[in-house]
């Protein structure tokens, strides 16, 4: 993670004409900005004269926060925030709509706003190597996210939000300090309550909504289960 400001080297500024030579074009011709590794401790104003990229790169600087202003890039599918020295978001970046990507690990968030689960269209989501021990609930209305990362930071247990994300192939939860029973007691504390009474003596309608629960329960304790050694990793 990011250390402390002792050592850093000093803040750079850039011009608008240094931000205008950072963009490059990707293999399938999409426009990148790339702002990464410029030693950079705040997000100069005058990238919003390019407010219309399809990528945003500022990773790997001095960044402690993210302006507000980021919201006019509403047009950008891949935001690479990771390796600063964030410790929150601007509720704003809910409004970017298009986001696929969204990379914030290796920072120093002990929170997210609840406006990340505006960001319907996300794919990947990787909050690994941060200091955060819970999700806003609002994480499960992304129904479109595949990949996500919570490795290395203070969870205890896998968030019930996560058993929302239908289309979910990806969890890394390593190294953090989990543990079976907590993880483990939320999934029995559901399925107990669909065996109280025999499913004989249940309407349809509420059969279909004990099936659904338990469907849940079972994704989340199947999350739970591939974090083992051995599994494919994902930050």
């Amino acid at each position: 993670m990011p250390t402390g400001k002792k050592g850093q080297k000093k803040a750079q500024t850039l011009t608008l004409r240094a931000v205008q030579n950072c963009v490059d074009l990707t293999l399938d011709g999409r426009r990148r900005l790339d702002l990464s590794l410029k030693g950079i401790a705040a997000v100069p104003k005058c990238v919003l004269k390019l407010s219309d990229v399809n990528e945003l790169d500022l990773s790997r600087n001095l960044l402690t926060k993210i302006p507000g202003f980021i919201e006019h890039f509403e047009s950008i599918t891949v935001l690479d925030l990771h390796s600063n020295y964030l410790d929150e978001l601007p509720v704003e970046i809910g409004r970017l709509q298009a986001l696929k990507v969204l990379n914030l690990c290796n920072n120093r968030l002990t929170s997210l706003p609840s406006e990340l689960g505006l960001l319907f269209d996300l794919h990947i989501l990787n909050l690994g190597l941060n200091q955060l021990d819970a999700l806003p609930g609002t994480i499960g209305n992304l129904k479109e996210l595949r990949h996500l990362g919570l490795s290395d930071n203070r969870f205890t247990c896998v968030p019930s939000c996560i058993g929302r994300l239908k289309q979910l192939e990806r969890l890394n939860m390593e190294r953090n300090p989990l543990t079976l029973q907590a993880a483990g007691g939320n999934v029995a504390a559901a399925g107990q309550r669909f065996y109280v009474v025999e499913g004989r003596l249940l309407c349809d309608n509420c059969l279909d909504k004990c099936r659904t629960q338990r469907e849940k329960m079972e994704k989340i304790e199947q999350l739970w289960n591939e974090q083992k050694p051995g599994m494919k990793k994902f930050g």
